[in-house]
């Protein structure tokens, strides 16, 4: 979950969520892990996108090699590590693109590592095809077609409705 989304879920439960209990939830897992399984690596990427990109990208980096290096001696030879491939794939395209859908709208909180310059990608949204690429200074979305009505998409706080064909980008 998204910072935003974890207030949310705690708000629903009717519990306060104080903002500094997540990063001492995140350094007191981290002094506790083993990091005994290859997705072990993909959900600490995860969780340090936002507080620590150089950590989180080395945990990325070790998802990617997991089979290449086969760091877990000898399983690869039964089979690549499917679920930790595919998590490095969720982590690029959801993670550092900051894709979430909250209250009707499809909210784009991009942090790129430092490592890419430029992430590129199209996403279906609401019976539309979304084009989005991502920079450290910007975010261009472009609807390039569908057949439903207009969709709501939220950049930094503000909400922007969209129709097949429109284009915006905006600065981070």
């Amino acid at each position: 979950f998204s910072a935003e989304e974890l207030m949310a879920v705690f708000e629903r439960l009717g519990y306060d969520l104080d903002p500094e209990m997540i990063p001492r939830n995140i350094d007191y897992y981290m002094e506790r892990t083993s990091h005994g399984s290859t997705l072990s690596r993909i959900i600490h990427s995860w969780v340090l996108a936002r507080s620590d990109r150089e950590q989180a990208w080395e945990f990325f980096r070790a998802a990617l090699e997991s089979d290449i290096s086969d760091i877990q001696g000898g399983t690869t030879q039964e089979g690549v590590h499917l679920g930790a491939m595919a998590g490095t794939i969720d982590l690029i395209q959801r993670a550092h693109t900051g894709i979430e859908v909250r209250d009707g709208v499809l909210w784009l909180n991009p942090c790129l590592p430092e490592e890419l310059s430029e992430l590129r990608l199209r996403v279906r949204y609401r019976g539309h095809w979304l084009r989005l690429i991502v920079t450290h200074e910007t975010v261009e979305v472009t609807f390039e077609h569908g057949w439903s009505g207009p969709a709501d998409v939220g950049v930094d706080g503000e909400v922007y409705t969209f129709e097949p064909r429109d284009h915006k980008i905006f600065k981070l």
